[in-house]
């Protein structure tokens, strides 16, 4: 696996001396990486970096500054003997290739680029950075070329009789990757190593718990590694503007956070330097699940524990503030001497400059003017644990003022002062927390539903997600979006009241549409994600208040990407649960045609793909209503693109609908044809019934002659020809497609919709007054024999021809009046 080469810059063609090529050598957080001097004539830029044992590169990374930028980056790589000069000529050098970068416009010169380029595994000793020509913008008025950090990654060292080696797919630690050895504070990427070796080995030795609880240990010192980083940035940035006082309020907060993240996450414990801790094997409380890390402590609150006990600033643990006695917790405690500090500032104090009085009071005060106007609690002198320390420190200071209590008050009362709290921090952590604390409580209600109502309870939860759900971090917002989800999901169904729950919808259901419309892919799919949630929520369904608000028609002034979350949204609705014929329900034909035709002339072509999609949806129900609110089909219409291409989709539909009806009717004609075979067993009684004008046959067979009681049909035979002519040729009789019953061509319509077994799946026309499946009486109606029924007429159901009331036996008999549709009638004979 790839590893961190070590390297020395040994030449620069040009460097500032502000920010030397040196620079490049090491990684962290206080790195200012290397430029050139301002406007230098030297072109183009060379750095050469020696390895400190010859290796075999597989992948360089570079980090570019923000706007001092080049073009490009050429990379030679050059392996040279023991006994070489120290720096190489350029002949010596190979070509690997070139690096592209951005210029960075559409991040507004605020962040920084890094490219990872992997390269064919190769050995080497010294690596040549060629830089092209800057790229021009208002920030580089002086032309200048810079880099922020070099990292090399490549194979152990080989000896000359080595074999060839496979180039590596992963790194051997993520502490050489540039991305976090530039972002983290140095300890922390040195511990997190000693942690990525313990946990290889715990994996050895199956330590399965072990290896979990590094591996969420080093997730976490992470992110406190990144944020030790930005402290030890203000630091530097203190130091060189020489404001020695906060330099030193930055090294004491670096300390305390780190002893607080260290004692928090039990560091010591898990890197076993003493051997093996039988307690890492087992379940900790900290580590069921992902750790919480604590939270900092401001530069006002690293002050005033310096102030207090200056012995004590190296202690491992920052000692915590003093509370009140038991029974006065409202009531806080003070220091006499440091009560009155904001009011009377004493000779000693480090601010006082000889005048009580600020000469310009609109100039800004520093922070230990606001820490000199506010009343300080004591501090004890004894340490006590991390989780106090942010118990207290939070309650030094106000989270909530009285416009927020006022607001929060159903809350308050609800869930306590500690959980709303969370949700008014300033601090992104407390609010995870927070959503994180109520979404267990909404997932397990058993634990406030003994005193409080549910229905409180829900409207309390939503008053605090509104909050979240506009939160700008989307850390917070993710995590608003999932407890959303749990709330509609988990708590609601079956507990909460209809107009409880057309409240929740209310608030929520605006701010997740504006986040719909989000620039953010991630943001606007989550909150897509979350309304479709919302929906699919039986309480939701039942009073239709999603689904209206989606199907309302789409202006063209509508933002496109809101527009598209719209429709898309709505789309999947009537995937999801099919078109109503509700008018309250949002999903009918009417609003659902209404909203695509406004759609397709928005000005956004993704919005206008997804309407006619929407379109295409309701005209396989109802094309009529479709065609009705279209121009109409013509060659001048068909002009339009837009509309060519929607009625050829619409074509399409109604070629496939006629061939499934032509293909369903000659499936009938066939099985009609075929009939039974003569000699499967048919019971006379059953044929009585469902034809009782039979009673005028031969029921023993006894006569010589027979005749059909239908047709006149007669024979010299006994009584089981007679029922084969039943069965299979009298022209006026017919047999059920669906439960095979022999009946009456006459008594077919109202045989299909009252008697037969598929009797649920038709309905009778009311324009023509035959009996049509269901899922083809859209396309029934738009057929040119579906039309009204003149008085004193009939339909026939084979040929669809409009007949006199007691002429069905002249229409299957008579040869000028035989009916086209009768397959018995053209293959019978009298």
């Amino acid at each position: 696996m790839a590893k961190k080469i070590p390297f020395s810059v040994i030449f620069a063609t040009d460097e500032d001396p502000a920010f030397p090529a040196s620079e490049l050598n090491s990684h962290g957080p206080t790195v200012q990486g290397w430029r050139t001097s301002a406007n230098s004539s030297v072109q183009p830029q060379e750095l050469i970096l020696k390895f400190h044992y010859p290796a075999r590169v597989c992948r360089i990374q570079v980090l570019g500054h923000q706007f001092m930028i080049p073009d490009r980056i050429e990379l030679w790589l050059h392996n040279a003997p023991k006994d070489s000069p120290t720096t190489p000529s350029s002949q010596n050098f190979e070509y690997l290739g070139f690096i592209v970068l951005s210029d960075n416009s559409t991040s507004q010169y605020k962040s920084r680029e890094l490219q990872s380029v992997t390269v064919t595994p190769r050995m080497g000793s010294h690596l040549k950075l060629r830089m092209g020509a800057p790229y021009v913008n208002d920030f580089n008025d002086a032309h200048q070329v810079a880099l922020i950090g070099i990292n090399v990654l490549g194979m152990d060292p080989v000896d000359d009789t080595g074999g060839p080696l496979v180039a590596p797919e992963t790194l051997a630690s993520i502490c050489d990757c540039l991305s976090f050895s530039m972002y983290v504070e140095e300890t922390i990427c040195d511990v997190v190593k000693e942690l990525e070796a313990k946990k290889h080995r715990a994996v050895i030795e199956e330590r399965f718990e072990y290896a979990r609880k590094l591996k969420l240990c080093m997730t976490a010192l992470r992110s406190a590694g990144e944020r030790l980083g930005r402290y030890a940035l203000a630091k530097r940035q203190a130091v060189t503007q020489e404001d020695f006082a906060t330099a030193r309020l930055r090294k004491e907060q670096i300390e305390i956070y780190r002893n607080a993240v260290f004692s928090q996450l039990e560091v010591e414990k898990l890197l076993e330097k003493n051997g093996q801790v039988p307690e890492n094997d087992l379940i900790s409380p900290v580590y069921v699940a992902k750790p919480v890390l604590p939270s900092p402590l401001s530069l006002q609150e690293v002050a005033i524990l310096l102030l207090h006990d200056p012995k004590e600033q190296h202690s491992p643990k920052p000692p915590s503030v003093k509370t009140s006695e038991p029974g006065k917790q409202d009531e806080p405690y003070f220091s006499p001497q440091l009560s009155k500090i904001g009011r009377s500032p004493s000779r000693n104090s480090p601010t006082n400059t000889g005048s009580l009085r600020r000469r310009n009071k609109s100039a800004p005060r520093n922070s230990y003017e606001d820490y000199e106007e506010r009343t300080l609690p004591t501090l004890r002198t004894e340490c006590q644990s991390t989780a106090e320390v942010e118990a207290n420190t939070r309650g030094k200071f106000k989270v909530m003022n009285d416009r927020e209590k006022r607001q929060a008050a159903l809350p308050l009362l609800v869930f306590g002062t500690e959980l709303v709290e969370l949700f008014y921090s300033k601090q992104f952590q407390d609010r995870e927390e927070g959503l994180t604390r109520l979404r267990n409580i909404l997932r397990n209600p058993t634990v406030i539903e003994g005193t409080i109502g549910p229905n409180k309870v829900a409207r309390s939860s939503t008053l605090l997600l509104y909050r979240a759900v506009r939160d700008a971090v989307f850390s917070v917002f993710s995590q608003a979006a999932e407890t959303v989800r749990a709330l509609f999901v988990d708590f609601i169904p079956q507990r909460i009241s209809a107009n409880e729950v057309s409240r929740c919808v209310d608030r929520l259901l605006p701010e997740l549409l504006a986040k719909s419309g989000d620039p953010s892919p991630r943001i606007h799919t989550l909150a897509q994600h979350t309304i479709l949630s919302i929906a699919s929520c039986t309480e939701v369904r039942q009073q239709n208040l999603v689904a209206p608000a989606l199907s309302r028609p789409v202006g063209s002034g509508t933002h496109p990407r809101l527009a598209l979350s719209r429709i898309q949204m709505l789309e999947q609705l009537v995937l999801s649960q099919g078109i109503s014929t509700d008018k309250q329900s949002g999903l009918t034909c009417r609003s659902l045609t209404e909203c695509g035709c406004s759609g397709i002339h928005h000005p956004s072509e993704p919005v206008r793909k997804v309407a006619e999609r929407v379109l295409l949806l309701v005209y396989r129900i109802n094309p009529r209503l479709i065609r009705k609110q279209l121009p109409p089909d013509d060659d001048i219409t068909r002009r339009n693109l837009l509309y060519r291409q929607l009625f050829t989709e619409f074509d399409k539909i109604d070629k496939a609908r006629r061939s499934e009806m032509m293909e369903s009717l000659r499936d009938e004609q066939a099985e009609e044809e075929e009939g039974a075979a003569f000699g499967e067993s048919w019971d006379v009684e059953e044929l009585k019934v469902s034809l009782p004008n039979m009673a005028n046959g031969d029921k023993n067979g006894c006569k010589e002659t027979v005749q059909c009681s239908f047709c006149d049909w007669t024979c010299e035979k006994d009584g089981a020809q007679l029922d084969k002519h039943y069965w299979k040729t009298c022209p006026i009789l017919m047999k059920c497609p669906q439960c095979q019953c022999v009946l009456e061509v006459s008594a077919y319509s109202h045989h299909l919709t009252n008697e037969c077994e598929a009797k649920e799946s038709y309905v009778i026309c009311k324009r023509c007054t035959e009996a049509v499946h269901m899922e083809l009486y859209q396309l029934h109606l738009l057929e040119e024999y579906c039309r009204e029924l003149p008085t004193g007429k009939v339909r026939c159901p084979l040929c669809h021809e409009n007949i006199p009331e007691n002429g069905w036996k002249k229409h299957f008999l008579e040869p000028t009046h035989f009916c086209r549709g009768n397959s018995r009638r053209r293959n019978g004979k009298k």
